[in-house]
């Protein structure tokens, strides 16, 4: 499989490249060639199939071509060493639970399998050099992927984050780590963060210095795998005979686990339709209302994770579609809600179900519960435990969230961090001197 660039005007590149590199020469994102159909067979029995199984047919499909059948599959598998199970909250509406990983976030799907696929290639590689990977968050990237990374020989991890900008509870998670792992905290919002890790690719100096890669959303090896989840979805809810007329809400930030659930759809997946659930950052929501897309600086809300004004993957929405508005707009609708609407959900929601959810899936149960017609099912994506955002949902609800085990243990470590201007010319300085 060759990967080409969403500006076109870089050379194709293989797996290994653009999962190294990351980013393209023409500061594009790099998009597969071709996105392969499954076979209705592997729908019919979907439902019977567990989420290992199906995962591993999903990533035939995308990196076969690259990696031999038993590596890919048992990267596949020690990826996914925990579900993501569906659940009622209501008649009609679903809750597919993406926070049992290891940070208890969504994003320990996508973290893992390009943690293990980066290992694969470096494993197999003459060249001998670090490879450095910046992310940048606004929450729970930054904590999976550390923990995803953290001791893989030959990987080093430099996570940017905005100051004040995430709950402690999610950076205890990426700045108590040590080891290959450092925590850099950005006077700024998310969009700076990005918006450095970005430069530092189009940087000769830094790039002849050190071998970088991202595993921001942007990085086909992080996005793509979170597609497994979509299907799993929908083999869940095929074995209860629900799966008919079925709409997947999804909240948004930087759009690339919206962008993963459209490939899955061009694969075959039997979505009816998509919802881009986000919070006062309306920034797609206004391009599907209006056609133009206007990028603004972020704004700060209680569903930080989404805090972004200037999502990244956009552009391969538009690549995917060819840029036709109709054609977007004829599979995905949009909604956008304050915090004061995000709060409001979340104590309806608890009291009238007893389900508790997290200021980003109360943006996608909202949606649902605003736009599903009669006859349809909606699952919204439930993107990470509550507990990650304690101090925000107990007041909202009125009630205790309990903190699992395994994230209490990141409460006690010691935080480390380094403190990082805005300026690139700062940042540069700082990782050349490493």
């Amino acid at each position: 499989m060759k990967y080409y660039s969403t500006n076109h005007h870089a050379p194709a590149a293989s797996l290994e490249d653009a999962v190294v590199k990351g980013l393209a020469s023409d500061r594009g994102l790099f998009m597969p060639e071709h996105i392969d159909r499954l076979p209705d067979e592997f729908f019919e029995k979907i439902g019977t199939m567990s989420f290992q199984e199906i995962a591993c047919r999903v990533a035939q499909a995308f990196f076969g071509e690259d990696i031999p059948r038993e590596e890919l599959d048992k990267i596949v598998c020690d990826t996914l060493s925990f579900d993501c199970p569906v659940v009622e909250v209501e008649p009609s509406i679903y809750s597919l639970e993406l926070f049992h990983g290891p940070t208890l976030a969504f994003k320990d799907v996508g973290a893992r399998f390009m943690a293990r696929l980066l290992q694969y290639f470096i494993s197999r590689s003459s060249d001998g050099r670090e490879v450095n990977v910046l992310v940048a968050t606004s929450g729970d990237t930054g904590s999976a992927v550390a923990n995803g990374f953290l001791g893989v020989e030959g990987i080093h991890v430099y996570v940017l984050y905005p100051k004040g900008k995430v709950s402690p509870i999610q950076e205890c998670q990426f700045t108590t780590l040590g080891k290959n792992i450092t925590a850099i905290e950005v006077d700024g919002v998310f969009d700076d963060c990005q918006r450095l890790v970005k430069s530092a690719f189009m940087d000769a100096g830094l790039c002849g210095k050190m071998m970088l890669t991202s595993a921001n959303s942007i990085n086909v090896a992080r996005f793509l795998p979170q597609a497994f989840y979509y299907f799993n979805a929908y083999a869940r809810m095929k074995a209860l005979g629900q799966a008919d007329q079925l709409v997947i809400s999804v909240p948004s930030g930087n759009f690339g686990n919206i962008t993963a659930g459209l490939f899955a759809h061009r694969m075959g997946l039997p979505v009816k339709r998509f919802i881009a659930a986000n919070n006062a950052n309306d920034i797609f929501y206004q391009y599907l209302l209006s056609g133009v897309y206007t990028p603004k600086a972020s704004r700060q809300t209680i569903a930080n994770a989404m805090d972004v004004g200037d999502p990244s993957n956009f552009a391969r929405i538009l690549d995917l579609y060819g840029a036709d508005h109709a054609r977007i707009t004829s599979l995905i609708s949009g909604a956008t809600y304050t915090d004061p609407q995000i709060a409001e959900t979340m104590k309806q929601c608890h009291d009238t179900t007893g389900y508790t959810l997290d200021p980003h899936g109360a943006c996608g149960y909202r949606a649902l519960k605003e736009q599903l017609r009669p006859g349809e099912t909606g699952v919204f994506l439930e993107t990470a435990h509550p507990a990650k955002f304690k101090d925000t949902v107990e007041p909202i609800i009125n009630g205790e969230v309990t903190i699992p085990r395994r994230l209490a243990a990141f409460m006690e470590g010691e935080k480390k961090s380094v403190p990082m201007s805005s300026s690139f010319s700062d940042f540069k300085s700082y990782l050349m001197s490493r």
